[in-house]
């Protein structure tokens, strides 16, 4: 018996895993990279596994999706840890929204009764409890709510365990392989061009991220409605002997995310640039004023690394799953701020499309199909 062969492009994370979920299952994966594996948004990222803070009006449909995905990360970062030995710096200590300035309180008190509106487990804190929490919040700070579900996962380590992973279990890597093309005959895909050479192709995977939806060789039709929302990053170094922060920390504004060697990540733009990822010094003003009015400390603390990623975004901000109008071509695609959140469910998913021609109940809601 013939074994099958699924071709993917795109090795962020969710590419990586589907490709590891699927080798698993002894079928053959060969995935391409137009740059070096993992390096796009999954690098970008901060990490952050927040299903219950980050849920918003509208995504009633997404918020089980990314509860569910959730719930399956313990079991997920153990699993590829001893797969591998790499460990993913999964840290469950919980993440607090808090309110910076007295004109966000209306903001904060706001969100907070949409998550209680939906039975989401958050916790409402006064002044003397956030300052036991985080001992060097601002004296402004009076209010915020606590989510003990929501965690995080060192996302750089994700991409290189998953990486390992991949190479453990003789999936195909090809690092620098631009797929410039697509052949499409009879509603198949046949070939695909890849630096400049034509490879026969059984099933193929689209999981480029912001690029899957600029892939030459399929219509505008075809093609999945997906663009690039630009976030801008930076990283501090805490001293370990009194870091600064040890829960991950939401304001209105920004975010912050302290990481086991005492990095502090602290992010996020919200730009629609397209691909132009230019550190502006507006964007950097930006995040290190909106931090400071959290955290007055950090100005003292080693600027050691700033950066720009792309958000894979969709027309409604939730991920593009499953079947395409082209016969043995899939997406997994768009999942917009959710990339990390979302891998563990996301690979379950595609994986048992991919295997076996169905597409699980929880996924149903995403496919291309309900933007026609």
């Amino acid at each position: 018996m013939t074994q099958k062969t699924i071709h993917i492009i795109g090795g962020g994370v969710a590419g990586l895993a589907i490709a590891w979920r699927l080798a698993q299952k002894n079928i053959r994966v060969v995935l391409f990279d137009k740059s070096e594996i993992g390096r796009g948004a999954s690098w970008a990222a901060a990490g952050m596994l927040a299903a219950v803070i980050e849920a918003e009006p509208g995504e009633d449909v997404l918020i089980p999706f990314v509860l569910q995905s959730q719930t399956m990360w313990p079991n997920f970062a153990a699993e590829l840890q001893h797969y591998t030995g790499c460990d993913v710096g999964y840290r469950e200590t919980g993440t607090l929204f808090i309110a910076p300035e007295r004109d966000d309180e209306g903001q904060l008190k706001q969100r907070y009764d949409f998550l209680k509106a939906r039975n989401l487990p958050v916790e409402w804190l006064d002044r003397a409890t956030l300052r036991k929490r985080e001992p060097f919040l601002s004296p402004r700070v009076t209010y915020g709510f606590y989510s003990g579900q929501d965690h995080q996962v060192d996302n750089r380590a994700l991409v290189d365990a998953l990486h390992a992973a991949c190479k453990k279990a003789g999936v195909e890597l090809h690092a620098h392989a631009d797929v410039q093309d697509i052949k499409i005959s009879n509603d198949r895909i046949t070939h695909l061009i890849v630096n400049g050479e034509s490879i026969a192709v059984d099933d193929v995977l689209l999981a480029a991220g912001a690029w899957s939806g600029a892939i030459n060789g399929l219509l505008q039709n075809v093609l999945p409605p997906v663009f690039p929302i630009k976030g801008q990053l930076l990283a501090l170094q805490m001293d370990m002997r009194l870091p600064l922060l040890k829960h991950v920390m939401w304001t209105p504004q920004v975010y912050l995310v302290p990481r086991g060697d005492g990095r502090l990540i602290v992010g996020a733009t919200v730009e629609d640039k397209g691909f132009d990822s230019t550190l502006t010094a507006g964007g950097i003003l930006h995040l290190l004023r909106e931090t400071w009015e959290a955290l007055p400390g950090i100005e003292e603390l080693p600027l050691i690394e700033s950066w720009a990623g792309f958000r894979p975004t969709s027309r409604d901000d939730a991920p593009i799953l499953g079947p395409s109008s082209i016969k043995n071509l899939s997406f997994a695609t768009g999942q917009h701020r959710h990339g990390i959140l979302m891998t563990p469910l996301l690979a379950a998913t595609i994986c048992e499309y991919i295997s076996e021609g169905t597409l699980p109940q929880i996924a149903a809601p995403f496919t291309v199909a309900r933007f026609k």
